[in-house]
């Protein structure tokens, strides 16, 4: 299959690349370094060392495989470049990785929101234009992501709900309330993907992911020139992520809050699994799927009481301390979503009370000297705007 991976340098679009074409299919990687220009705007980068360029990964990844990953470095937010793309690969099968993927830097200043907006955004309607044009025949594989529904009182269901009301009944796309500017991003996406399903027959799949962990995939242990990145700043690390690089390094773990915000995980190499799922059951002509992709779900407290126990293990003595959260979000909710849709496609869960110390502790250990301590505390405030008004009047 022809495959075009759009974010190909990232965490998730590189990993991604190498999966598929190490399965034999003929795979092609765009990127245009926006992660890697965010970083050094902050003075921040990846824990793990990565190759300074999608060329020279694809390279090592030839060296190491006798494979080949085509590459493309440029922004999808231009139309000539999209549409060149699909022109002269015509890809069977598109996977969208190619967003800027953060809450906090979309809360960073009114800059980084309307750029947020303007990059995720645009650059989904220049790929769904370019599909219609080109490969009206290709399978989109979007990935989204859970915080789309936000921390409703009610069950959430995968993508649409069934409406009762005035004793008519429809079903619609579930009610989405986002909690940041990024997650607003991505809710616009799926509202435009899902409209061009209908008006041009496009085929898509809406992977609304929970939060992604670990550093290693099959193909990432083959040579350590092929890692992945690893985030654990406030910006781009997750929660999960900066806990465990914290038991390493000594650091008290930071639970925002109370520690009662619920959210969906899953390992790494089960988004690999979910997104070969997609790719290869696809989405019928003219349909808009959306599955909940993730495995488990815990609070933040859970969490760090599991790197807690996981540090003992390992022979660490790991700290706790409650934070300021910097977020506008509820400390304590109701979160039960469903996620199903891939267990029934095949998914075999990796379980995080099995894979922790073995996926991320080990590594982390390995690499801490690349640590900027000073950049892991929040510095980013949901309500920045409001205290800036506050200061002026």
């Amino acid at each position: 299959m022809r495959i075009l991976i759009l974010g190909g340098d990232g965490y998730l679009g590189w990993a991604t690349a190498m999966h598929f074409s190490k399965r034999g299919h003929e795979v092609h990687a765009i990127d245009n370094y926006l992660r890697r220009r965010a970083h050094q705007e902050q003075g921040t980068d990846s824990l793990t060392p990565v190759l300074d360029s999608l060329p020279a990964r694809a390279e090592a990844w030839k060296d190491v495989t006798g494979l080949d990953i085509g590459v493309t470095e440029d922004n999808i937010c231009e139309y000539d470049v999209v549409a060149r793309l699909f022109r002269e690969l015509r890809p069977e099968a598109v996977i969208h990785y190619g967003e800027m993927p953060s809450a906090p830097y979309s809360h960073k200043s009114r800059e980084h929101t309307v750029f947020t907006q303007y990059n995720n955004v645009v650059g989904t309607l220049n790929v769904l234009f370019a599909m219609a044009e080109h490969t009206p025949d290709a399978h989109l594989v979007k990935l989204g992501t859970m915080g789309e529904y936000g921390t409703p009182s009610i069950d959430i269901e995968e993508g649409f709900i069934e409406i009762s009301h005035n004793g008519r009944k429809d079903t619609l796309p579930f009610p989405k309330l986002p909690g940041s500017w990024y997650h607003l991003s991505k809710v616009h996406d799926s509202h435009n993907i899902h409209f061009a399903c209908r008006i041009w027959g496009l085929r898509a799949t809406d992977l609304n992911q929970g939060v992604v962990y670990g550093i290693h995939t099959e193909e990432t242990r083959l040579d350590e020139r092929l890692l992945t990145r690893f985030d654990y700043d406030e910006v781009f690390g997750t929660a999960l992520n900066r806990f465990c690089l914290q038991a390493v390094i000594g650091h008290p773990l930071t639970v925002y809050g109370q520690g009662g915000q619920t959210r969906g995980y899953l390992n790494i190499v089960d988004t690999l699994q979910c997104v070969e799922l997609a790719t290869m059951n696809p989405a019928e002509e003219g349909e808009f799927r959306v599955f909940n992709q993730f495995t488990e779900q815990f609070s933040i407290l859970e969490l760090a009481e599991l790197v807690q126990k996981a540090g003992a293990e390992y022979g660490l003595q790991v700290e706790m301390e409650h934070v300021d959260n910097p977020r506008v979000e509820k400390e304590e909710h109701y979160y039960n979503a469903m996620h199903s849709k891939l267990l029934d496609l095949g998914l075999k869960p990796h379980l995080l009370s099995e894979t922790l110390i073995e996926s991320m502790f080990g590594e982390i250990e390995k690499h801490k000297d690349r640590v900027i301590p000073e950049l892991i505390m929040p510095k980013t405030r949901w309500r920045g705007v409001r205290e800036t008004q506050g200061a002026l009047e």
